[in-house]
């Protein structure tokens, strides 16, 4: 079997300078920590670090179509420290699209649905700070809505970091 001209001249210009030509589907992992700032609501606006102490787990793969757009499939385990008292409070399943915004920029757009009964929308506005060649950290501002389960709606302002590889 041989390779054909111009395909040969491409690995081997490749290989000589280093670069590396990503290829499509492209999958990535990633870990965070999640940490809800303020949650508003009709009836009550609670602030977290204040009124209890919440953080979440994000974990998730990264399915990117090309380099502007991907999918994503998120889960988020919460717990919740309220008065001494700490328990898994929520499973989140959290897919959604990505769009690559330029400049180490990300727009994800999800769908949520939660364990305890509440489901909506959050849209995620991610930045990567810092890439090496296995992996690279972010921080992400979250903006979760969610209605049901007998509760007002509310909205949400997070705050994320994490890794990805």
């Amino acid at each position: 079997m041989s390779l054909k001209p111009t395909l040969f001249i491409t690995l081997l210009l490749s290989s000589i300078a280093g670069f590396s030509q990503t290829v499509y589907p492209k999958i990535t992992g990633y870990f965070g920590i999640l940490h809800p700032i303020v949650s508003i609501s009709k009836e009550e606006t609670t602030v977290n670090f204040r009124d209890y102490y919440a953080v979440g787990f994000p974990t998730g793969i990264n399915i990117w179509k090309n380099e502007k757009i991907g999918f994503s499939f998120e889960v988020v385990p919460n717990i919740k420290d309220d008065q001494g008292t700490s328990k898994v409070t929520n499973l989140l399943f959290h897919p959604g699209v990505l769009v690559a915004l330029g400049k180490g920029y990300t727009f994800a757009g999800r769908a949520a649905f939660e364990s305890n009964g509440r489901y909506g929308i959050t849209a995620v506005f991610n930045k990567t700070i810092m890439k090496n060649n296995n992996c690279s950290y972010f921080v992400a501002i979250p903006f979760p809505v969610r209605f049901g389960n007998d509760h007002p709606t509310t909205f949400t302002a997070s705050f994320q970091f994490g890794i990805a590889f």
